[in-house]
């Protein structure tokens, strides 16, 4: 008996089918080269949309010269922190700095706790109207929030809450849009694990305390960048709502200070020095919750 007709020679492998020598690395070129192609696109993309933080960014540390050099100069040569040097000396910065981390963080930890309980109650809880209540936040939805800027000026005003920190963050304590993501965002909590702690005696405040509120971290996460970038770039009511300079907003007091020829003197690198500063704690903080943000997106995708 030949060697090929031995018992324990058969060849296990399946039967190979004809044409497919040579197909996984026809497939795998593709993939690959679609891969690429997204990546250069993504990459192409990005640049583009960065290119003018990246000028701001980098000019705030150009010299004069450099900063109306032509052709422009990207890079600069000689790096400088003249410009924050200057912009400290004739701006009180950082009274404003801090008006503006005051207001921001009021406003975000207000619409975290006030956005979470209406949620809570529009998703988790019967009560008679809730479903009129929920229309009327999609109706709040589609208003134009410059359209309440003339209501909200005279109730802040006869209340005597112009030129204070109230009447700053109360106009934005809570929002349609925060109680809309948070509503939502409960529905998917299943109802028999609320059901079942009720049935320990646990209360209201308990479940929502103790096991609503750590399942929505991703859902507060992307609330809570969302509301402090709204309210740390808001210009329009912080002028408005100020007349004393001592409560201006970092961005209120950096237009002001841009729009003063005996101040700014058409100094643009102290105006990219200001905005670099307005623009970083941004970025900090969307750095800080970036993980849950991405996460909440993702989770809000699935519903």
């Amino acid at each position: 008996m030949s060697a090929t007709s031995a018992p324990g020679a058969a060849s296990t492998a399946p039967p190979q089918k004809p044409g497919d020598a040579g197909r996984p690395g026809r497939e795998k070129r593709p993939r690959s080269l679609k891969r690429v192609l997204v990546y250069v696109l993504l990459s192409f993309g990005l640049l583009i949309m960065s290119a003018p933080f990246l000028w701001m960014a980098l000019s705030a540390f150009k010299t004069s010269n450099e900063l109306t050099a032509s052709p422009p100069v990207w890079i600069p040569a000689e790096w400088t922190l003249d410009n924050f040097r200057d912009l400290l000396d004739k701006l009180d910065l950082p009274l404003y700095f801090m008006n503006s981390v005051i207001v921001a963080v009021l406003v975000t930890v207000s619409n975290l706790v006030f956005c979470s309980m209406l949620g809570y109650a529009l998703a988790k809880l019967n009560f008679a109207g809730r479903n009129k209540i929920f229309g009327l936040v999609l109706g709040a939805l589609m208003v134009p929030g410059n359209l309440m800027l003339l209501p909200l000026f005279v109730l802040m005003s006869r209340m005597g809450l112009i030129d204070s920190y109230a009447g700053l963050v109360l106009p934005f304590a809570a929002g349609a849009f925060g109680v809309f993501l948070m509503r939502q965002f409960m529905q998917s909590i299943p109802d028999e694990l609320l059901e079942a702690a009720r049935m320990d005696g646990a209360g209201e405040w308990y479940i929502f305390w103790r096991i609503v509120m750590p399942l929505v971290k991703p859902a507060l996460a992307t609330l809570s960048i969302f509301t402090f970038l709204g309210s740390w770039n808001n210009f329009v009511w912080p002028l408005i709502a100020t007349n004393d300079p001592d409560k201006y907003t970092l961005p209120v007091a950096l237009a002001t200070f841009a729009t003063d020829p005996n101040k700014a003197g058409g100094s643009n690198g102290m105006l990219m020095a200001g905005s670099f500063l307005i623009v970083l704690p941004v970025l900090v903080v969307f750095i800080a919750l970036q993980r849950h943000f991405t996460q909440g997106i993702a989770t809000a995708g699935m519903k």
